[in-house]
């Protein structure tokens, strides 16, 4: 009773702000984002690839892109709980890139509200980061993914293996480079420390933004590699063009 009358108290005083828009919001629940803004994040909805998870336009059933029918992903499959423009971008952006690491809580709970139903048919039982190089962590302070995954391990109780997955070598941010270049950038780029933690898991595999899926695919070869049983990769966000 105490504690629902103080956060009544705080609300009155500090009223909850829309994450996005900094609008206020009464009724502000657990994402803190105002109904227009989650408006202006629509969830990726079937029909979809069933490997790669890219939506299609129209009605009908999800089916096996063409893309994916000949390239074969390395990955299990994948999906994204938002496209990534609108608010989703804008709200990535400022966790991304300018620091706002308290915005993996609303992130991680959207990937959860879109994502949960298709991650528990999974039945998975680890959750991996992708990693950033120690030279890009050291410059950015924090590896969003890793921040991501722990809120999913917390709210899913799926354990959660932090620096198990490496990045051995520098790469060059695949946003500076064409979708023909990302593969070839991140070729190797990836290893596993100590392969008897991975053998034999389920593995989910997590990151932000999914774009080409070159850097997931490769993790996903490295992770497999190691013996793992499967590899499911989820994000927030991914581009639809």
């Amino acid at each position: 009773m105490l504690k629902a009358f103080l956060a009544a108290a705080l609300d009155v005083v500090f009223p909850p702000l829309c994450h996005v828009c900094r609008a206020c919001i009464p009724d502000a629940g657990e994402l803190h984002i105002c109904p227009a803004c989650l408006e202006r994040m629509p969830p990726i909805r079937a029909p979809l690839c069933v490997i790669c998870g890219i939506p299609f336009i129209g009605a009908g059933d999800s089916h096996t892109c063409g893309s994916c029918c000949t390239t074969h992903p390395r990955f299990d499959s994948a999906r994204a709980a938002l496209g990534y423009e609108g608010a989703a971008r804008d709200l990535i952006h400022a966790f991304k890139y300018r620091n706002k690491t308290h915005l993996r809580r609303p992130l991680g709970l959207l990937m959860i509200r879109g994502l949960s139903e298709f991650i528990l048919a999974g039945r998975h039982d680890l959750i991996m980061p992708v990693p950033l190089h120690r030279k890009k962590l050291s410059s950015r302070g924090f590896n969003q993914a890793l921040l991501l995954s722990e809120i999913l391990s917390h709210q899913l109780q799926i354990a959660l293996d932090r620096h198990n997955l490496r990045r051995i070598r520098w790469t060059e941010p695949q946003v500076n480079l064409a979708a023909a270049d990302r593969k070839a950038n991140v070729k190797g780029a990836f290893a596993i420390h100590e392969p008897a933690l991975v053998r034999g898991h389920r593995v989910l595999l997590v990151d932000d933004v999914l774009t080409t899926g070159s850097t997931v695919e490769e993790c996903a070869g490295t992770v497999k590699g190691a013996g793992a049983a499967g590899v499911t990769v989820i994000t927030v966000a991914r581009a639809l063009v």
